[in-house]
């Protein structure tokens, strides 16, 4: 399954590092990365694939809120047909 997963904060060092490191550590694979700082605001956003990771979505999810909470961000995590078709008109 492949998921979309979205960052968004304060910009500070380290932010790709520890999220892509999390992921790492859940065995999740980063298909594609696209990331841009707008004045002070980080943004991210990851297309994922989670077929091979050693946690289920809810679990995913958990983890990624987790770091959030640490890190200050928003950090979430959406399947991507559920993202694709929220984002069509």
């Amino acid at each position: 399954m492949r998921a979309i997963v979205t960052v968004i904060g304060p910009d500070r060092v380290g932010i790709i590092a520890e999220v892509c490191g999390l992921l790492a550590r859940l065995n999740i694979n980063i298909v594609d990365i696209s990331q841009t700082v707008m004045e002070d605001f980080f943004t991210m956003m990851m297309l994922t694939d989670t077929s091979r990771a050693t946690e289920d979505f809810d679990g995913i999810a958990e983890a990624l809120s987790a770091k959030a909470q640490e890190m200050g961000l928003s950090i979430r995590i959406q399947r991507e047909d559920i993202f694709n078709a929220m984002h069509t008109i």
